[in-house]
């Protein structure tokens, strides 16, 4: 079961992404500001770190630096209001995997969970290539490749959709959450076009029959492989 540590000083807010995250099959260690965070940490190393950047005592990005010192390998998700581009840049530069603004989606915050969850899972292939069936997909260049043939280039959105899918393979990949992530807003017209997308993935893939996309109705979208 996944361990995550989750940093939050509104304890209304806290207690309702832990309950949340633990219907979901999550083990959760809930602190209300960064210097209890830190202790926790330390206490039980968790897989993952979700926390506030604006915090008593230790605020996120304080807690972030010395976190990486200790342990350089877990990922941290940072939750907050601040959406400045340079409170967003100082967050990558700190070594957060993401950065979710308030007021946010359970589903979106699940779904970033559970992909840098995955991230150090992910089996890969040569020269760091993901392994889809036959087809080996090249996320940095763009690429999807079957050996021996001529290599399909993919645009910017069909490459992180494709990349979602894989880390979530097997398991559903919230359409909500994909919205928010590569669209910016889950309506009708996005919608719409993720489908166009997702039928674009589908011939990319339609040579290998052991790798499909299904709708999973009314949720989102699974790959198979």
């Amino acid at each position: 079961m996944p361990s995550i540590l989750l940093i939050e000083d509104e304890p209304a807010l806290g207690m309702i992404v832990k309950d949340s995250l633990e219907v979901r099959g999550f083990e959760v260690r809930y602190a209300a500001d960064g210097q209890q965070g830190l202790e926790l940490f330390r206490q039980q190393r968790p897989d993952i770190v979700v926390a506030d950047v604006m915090m008593p005592r230790l605020d996120g990005f304080s807690l972030a630096e010395i976190i990486r010192r200790e342990s350089p390998q877990v990922p941290i998700i940072f939750l907050t209001a601040r959406s400045q581009p340079a409170d967003v840049v100082r967050g990558f530069e700190l070594g957060a995997a993401d950065y979710l603004k308030k007021p946010f989606s359970m589903d979106e915050l699940i779904v970033r969970i559970r992909a840098r969850l995955g991230q150090s899972a992910v089996p890969a292939g040569p020269a760091g290539l993901l392994r889809l069936g036959h087809y080996q997909f090249d996320h940095p260049k763009q690429r999807l490749h079957w050996p021996g043939r001529e290599e399909q280039p993919l645009t910017h959105r069909e490459a992180e959709l494709l990349k979602r899918l894989y880390e979530r393979r097997n398991q559903v990949l919230e359409r909500a959450a994909v919205l928010q992530e590569l669209w910016g807003d889950d309506n009708f017209f996005n919608g719409r076009s993720l489908d166009v997308f997702i039928t674009r993935l589908r011939r990319y893939l339609k040579d290998d029959p052991q790798v499909q996309i299904v709708n999973v109705r009314g949720i989102g979208y699974k790959l198979l492989l």
